[in-house]
């Protein structure tokens, strides 16, 4: 039986960072409320984006998008664990138990989650259904585990960065910025192909080091970083090919997200040195027990939140396609009277959702942390990542009729990449040491 938050917060340690808590839970919160406000249905079903129905509100996206925080406090966590994990195991190989450990809690609720939809969507197209705004949410609902396959791309990585982190500090994070300015520069000045997803690695690598000086004491001067990131991000905007809005955009022919740019870099600098900013007070906050309390019961909800948030918004809007009022078109003075109950709606359909299928973000107590063969563990993490990249960019359409996404120049169907993910997670989690993998039927 888990513990309560109640339990867990009382036990907390007295050394234990809990503003990173906090800011795990507020950076997740605010992708959620992002994607409610963002979401604009039109009378007859067919799914747009607030912004580019009034490009005025992009300016918004410099603090909506947030998803470089949930990074950086993802390279604090991930050097923690990974010391933690050396020191336990006195010396010895420690890759495998680290990349266990830190798959159980991510791809549980994630592939409960897939499965689910995967069998809707397979329901609703031997119906002939599939059209309108279920089409849509079928296409759209898995983009957003886009963050959890370069979550798991850092998790990959964490041993091998981190031990050039501590040869060379802020040296590493400097060279993977000065990479993202030359991927970026042979891009846009020279037309070089392809070569711009590269910057998916430097661009939120680079984040993910600078949670691992955090967790050293080394980000002292957080207002310079501040101001030198918000700096860089205005003037590569407002001089470069570099679009405002930090949040990708319907139908542009440049994204700062996808793949991201140094842009996109500038801007997760400026938000690190602003929460750094903000450590002091917050700490001060959740030393009162109530406030504690509250992260960490959201702590404990949140990836489940995080998978079922666009679930709920495109319930609510059925609803209302279906039964009525008539839907307004997207910014009209109804659409934006009706904004505050269709969040207040979604909220409690997400609330609704993880009441449900919460119980799979708490994982099964861990097998002893043995360790295992790190190719093995290497190999898997592989297949998971990219099952799970896969699955962002086919959606579940088309399931029926082989729909397919190319994912590094590989066509991926959306089954195939469930497949890779199953697959991946079961050579991480029956790794053994002596090279021997048992696949359970």
């Amino acid at each position: 039986m888990g513990h309560t938050a109640g339990e867990i917060a009382a036990a907390t340690p007295a050394g234990r960072d809990r503003y990173v808590d906090l800011l795990r839970v507020a950076s997740l919160a605010t992708v959620v409320l992002g994607h409610w406000l963002m979401a604009a249905v039109t009378p007859d079903g067919r799914m747009g984006n607030l912004l580019a129905v009034l490009p005025g509100l992009q300016p918004l996206t410099w603090l909506l998008q947030v998803m470089p925080v949930f990074f950086f406090v993802g390279g604090f966590s991930h050097a923690l664990s990974h010391r933690s994990l050396a020191r336990r195991l006195g010396g010895q190989p420690v890759y495998t138990a680290f990349v266990r450990a830190r798959l159980r809690r991510l791809l549980r609720p994630t592939l409960v989650f897939v499965l689910v939809w995967a069998a809707l969507a397979l329901a609703v197209q031997a119906a002939g259904g599939g059209h309108g705004l279920t089409g849509a949410a079928l296409r759209l609902v898995t983009q957003p585990l886009w963050f959890i396959g370069i979550y798991l791309a850092m998790v990959a990585l964490t041993p091998p960065l981190l031990h050039l982190h501590e040869r060379h500090g802020w040296a590493v994070p400097a060279a993977l910025a000065a990479a993202a300015a030359a991927v970026d520069g042979l891009r846009f000045a020279a037309g070089v192909p392809y070569l711009e997803f590269l910057n998916f690695a430097f661009v939120w690598l680079a984040v993910h080091q600078l949670g691992f000086l955090r967790a050293d004491g080394r980000i002292t001067r957080p207002a310079a970083l501040a101001a030198a990131g918000l700096a860089g991000a205005v003037l590569l905007v407002a001089l470069g090919p570099y679009p405002l809005s930090m949040v990708g955009m319907p139908g542009e022919k440049v994204s700062n997200m996808a793949p991201p740019t140094l842009a996109l870099l500038c801007h997760a600098l400026w938000l690190v040195g602003a929460v750094e900013l903000l450590r002091g007070p917050a700490a001060r906050m959740l030393a009162r027990p109530r406030a504690w309390r509250a992260v960490v019961a959201a702590n404990g909800i949140a990836m489940t939140a995080f998978l079922w948030h666009l679930t709920a918004m495109l319930g609510v809007y059925a609803a209302q396609l279906a039964l009525g009022p008539a839907l307004p078109r997207p910014a009209t003075a109804a659409w934006w009277a009706q904004l505050p109950v269709r969040v207040v709606l979604a909220a409690a359909g997400t609330a609704l959702l993880v009441a449900v299928f919460r119980r799979f973000e708490t994982p099964p107590p861990a097998r002893p942390a043995a360790p295992g063969p790190g190719a093995i563990a290497a190999c898997g993490i592989a297949l998971c990542l990219f099952g799970v990249l896969g699955l962002s960019m086919t959606g579940l359409g088309g399931l029926l009729e082989g729909h397919s996404a190319v994912l590094v120049a590989v066509p991926v169907t959306a089954p195939v990449a469930i497949g890779m993910v199953v697959t991946g997670w079961a050579l991480v989690e029956r790794s053994r040491p002596g090279g021997k993998v048992r696949l359970r039927g």
